[in-house]
């Protein structure tokens, strides 16, 4: 699944891939799967919660890991950008709150199994 977002009025490419756990752990040592339930955005649906209610789910999220997955589905789909920090680097600013919702469906997608 790919889906483009467009940040700091950049298009940037996000994508779920089964490499996408182990791209992470090389990158950031830590356990994808782990890192993204414990943070419990996958079995939220933030666009139909209520404002106060989205804020509440919000601020239990931890920011570094969501950069850190949300930099891994980006060079998932852009092998070329460069290292968190100077991919970071390169917007002015980088609205992690307003992408939560819009990252959660690749998210979704990547946990999730097609068993029929």
């Amino acid at each position: 699944m790919e889906i483009t977002l467009t940040i700091d009025n950049k298009p940037v490419k996000f994508k779920s891939s089964g490499a996408v756990p182990k791209r992470y752990k090389m990158q950031f040592g830590r356990d994808f799967f782990k890192d993204l339930i414990g943070m419990g955005i996958v079995d939220k649906d933030y666009n139909n919660l209520e404002e106060n209610e989205q804020l509440k789910a919000i601020e239990k999220i931890d920011f570094d890991m969501f950069y850190d997955i949300a930099w891994t589905l980006a060079k998932t789909a852009d092998k070329t950008i460069d290292d968190p920090l100077t991919w970071l680097d390169s917007f002015d600013t980088f609205p992690i709150v307003d992408i939560v919702a819009e990252l959660q469906e690749i998210l979704a997608a990547t946990i999730s199994t097609k068993k029929n």
